[in-house]
């Protein structure tokens, strides 16, 4: 069967292009083995110069908890537990996120730059160049700095191909670390103080300003005018309300009334009069209610004795009822001076609207500033006293140490790596001088690309095998030919391998003409044709052409054969 010339305008599909057969691949390493040893060879001498002519790089490390055991005293504790924003001046931390923001802060230059300062220093009197030094990528190269996971512990490690300059490096960077603990704190709670002097001299010129605004509208409205003294001024604050006063002071003339009420209605019972006075302190301790026991006394002694016409007795019953007269001048005369007083005062306590309001309101600014001071002052005291104690720098748990061994370059591993890298590039190198060849090797790519089908895999060595393939060949579909021609493709017609085949088939078939051409002229006439070739013996583009050739033949390809030789 022939291909149409649509199918063969179109070229076929070959499986290398839609998908990787494993097989072919290791096929086509397996062929250009050398190129691949060639490449793997040059990289690992590469990498063997490379790791050995690499100077070596030395490592010292060392851990640091990022906290101090010491916790502030009671006072200071208590007061940044009470004003967050205190404790996140002086530099309050802890979590997670404030430990990765101080392992940041420990990689800044603010902290590090004079240990880089000091290793260029150092790497100056070596004789190298620092030229292009940039502390970015210093510390990128020669420092690793992590947090153990789930604590405060940061570990801390050092690198440089100098190894007497490792330890120096690494006790410069303990110590930078030890003195930024307490340089944080310092700064912290100086800052703290530094702001808190600032608000006492605000809130002092406020207080002072504010108690002398309550003073002045107290004497302006006649109001009891503040003194400044601390406790006194909040009793005289707790004790003055004007509207109390004038209550109280209104109700006493309410009682005075009553009482005066009562006594005009008792005023034909001396005896009652009498009575009533006694309830009145200031009247009840006067002497003239002692003279009125003493006559009632004297009255019985003589009623005793004598009669009621007796004269001493007359004397003295005038002289009581004379007594009592006097007693209730002296009582309506104190309860009018009491109510004209408790009237003055209710007067006195009258003020314009609005008056009392505004003095209360003054009085409570004042109250505010002066507390907002006393507070801001016993802050400043905690703070001071807080910056006074010494607390410790940051522990080190483990001392700088340099490891024994270096632990750069790992000649083995850039070895192995170089070899490595080595064989996968030789490995691509032979897949493409593999497909840039354009030869096809694949069994499957070449019935793809070959008219006919495969009629047989010969094996030139193998005498008897072939002489096997090529009987059942004679008998089959050669059987009756005339003329059968045999066309070498991407062989020679006087190769061996081929020689050998058509030798062989001359045996099978000693009756009929066999020829061997590359010539699709001369073999047109053939009863059969049959074509030869071998993996690799042929391009894709040759077998391309003799498709095409073959089309315009218009005569049938019988099939072909594959010689499985190396030699072939």
């Amino acid at each position: 069967m022939t291909a149409s010339p649509q199918q063969l305008a179109a070229g076929p599909a070959t499986p290398a292009d839609d998908e990787i057969d494993l097989r072919q691949l290791a096929a086509a390493l397996q062929r250009h083995w050398r190129l691949i040893a060639k490449v793997a060879g040059g990289t690992l001498l590469l990498s063997a110069l490379y790791a050995f002519l690499t100077p070596k790089v030395w490592e010292g490390e060392f851990q640091i908890v990022l906290a101090s055991n010491q916790s502030p005293a009671s006072g200071a504790q208590q007061l940044l537990q009470s004003n967050p924003g205190l404790a996140q001046l002086i530099g309050g931390k802890g979590g997670e996120n404030e430990l990765e923001t101080e392992v940041k802060i420990l990689e800044s230059p603010s902290v590090l730059k004079p240990v880089f300062d000091f290793v260029k220093e150092q790497k100056i009197r070596a004789g190298e160049s620092v030229d292009k030094w940039r502390y970015s990528a210093w510390l990128k190269a020669n420092l690793t700095i992590e947090l153990e996971k789930g604590t405060s512990v940061l570990n801390l490690s050092y690198r440089d191909t100098d190894k007497a300059l490792v330890l120096p490096a690494l006790q410069r960077i303990s110590r930078e670390y030890q003195a930024y603990s307490g340089r944080d704190r310092e700064r912290g709670i100086s800052q703290a103080i530094k702001y808190l002097d600032q608000q006492i001299v605000v809130y002092k010129r406020q207080s002072v300003e504010s108690l002398r605004r309550a003073q002045q509208f107290a004497i302006e409205q006649d109001l009891t005018a503040l003194k400044g003294n601390g406790e006194a001024d909040t009793e005289v604050r707790d004790a003055l309300n004007i509207e109390a006063i004038r209550i109280q002071a209104a109700n006493e003339i309410r009682s005075i009334d009553e009482q005066l009420k009562q006594l005009r209605t008792l005023s034909d019972d001396p005896e009652a009069v009498m009575f009533r006075g006694l309830v009145i302190p200031e009247l009840a301790t006067q002497g003239i209610y002692q003279s009125l026991d003493d006559m009632d006394v004297q009255l019985a002694l003589l009623e005793s004795k004598f009669t009621a016409r007796e004269d001493s007795i007359r004397q003295l019953k005038e002289k009581r009822r004379l007594l009592i007269n006097v007693l209730k001048k002296q009582t309506f005369g104190y309860l009018e001076a009491k109510r004209t007083d408790a009237q003055a005062r209710v007067a006195s306590t009258e003020r314009p609207k609005g008056v009392l309001i505004k003095y209360r309101e003054l009085l409570r600014e004042a109250g505010r500033d002066e507390a907002t001071l006393t507070k801001l002052e016993a802050e400043r005291q905690l703070l001071a006293l807080e910056q006074a104690r010494k607390t410790d720098p940051w522990e080190l748990i483990s001392t700088p140490t340099l490891l024994d061994a270096p632990v750069a370059p790992r000649k083995s591993r850039i070895m192995a790596l170089g070899l490595l890298a080595g064989l996968v590039a030789g490995s691509g190198a032979a897949l493409v001088v593999d497909r840039r060849s354009g030869r096809v090797f694949a069994d499957e790519e070449l019935q793809q690309l070959l008219p006919g089908p495969l009629l047989a895999q010969l094996n030139p060595a193998d005498v008897e095998g072939l002489n096997g393939s090529l009987t059942l060949l004679a008998r089959g579909a050669l059987a009756g030919s005339h003329h059968v021609a045999l066309i070498p493709v991407g062989l020679s017609a006087t190769s061996a391998a081929v020689e050998g085949v058509l030798s062989a088939l001359k045996v099978q078939l000693p009756h009929t003409t066999i020829s061997c051409s590359l010539d699709l002229v001369a073999a047109k006439d053939a009863n059969h044709q049959l074509l030869i070739t071998s993996r690799g013996s042929v391009t894709r583009q040759e077998l391309s052409s003799l498709r095409q050739q073959l089309e315009l033949q218009a005569r049938p390809v019988t099939g072909w054969l594959l010689l499985t030789s190396h030699d072939a």
